[in-house]
């Protein structure tokens, strides 16, 4: 039952999340019509913030018990924007002096990713 009870609380985060994002973008792009995207730029900067904050209070103040950081961190943050993720594990590189690891995560991340989208967006052309 635990896990069932998790994936609620995650799905309801990321329900959330995503309605969240979807509605910032969109007042956003309302606001800066150019060609950067930033809406995702915001949405992304914006999510690293709220979970830093959200495990900083969690780890330090210690005022989040496990369901509400399944909520807002996975669940959320998750859905809100997976980038925030990506910039707190960096951190957590960081702050355990693998720098390497850490550039080296950063560096085939972003080129990988790029490069799988394109990929991706590519092969439909061959079907």
């Amino acid at each position: 039952m635990t896990i069932l009870k998790h994936m609620l609380i995650i799905g309801l985060g990321g329900f959330l999340g995503s309605i969240g994002r979807y509605l910032l973008q969109l007042s956003i792009g309302r606001v800066l019509v150019h060609i950067f995207p930033y809406g995702t730029f915001v949405v992304n900067i914006i999510g690293c913030f709220l979970l830093g904050l959200i495990y900083g209070l969690a780890e330090q103040k210690n005022l989040f018990n496990h369901e509400w950081r399944l909520f807002l961190a996975i669940g959320f943050c998750g859905s809100f924007t997976t980038f925030s993720t990506f910039a707190f594990e960096n951190l957590q590189l960081f702050n355990q002096n693998a720098h390497g690891h850490g550039l080296l995560y950063i560096l085939l991340s972003v080129v990988l990713g790029i490069a799988a989208a394109y990929w991706g967006f590519y092969v439909v052309r061959g079907i």
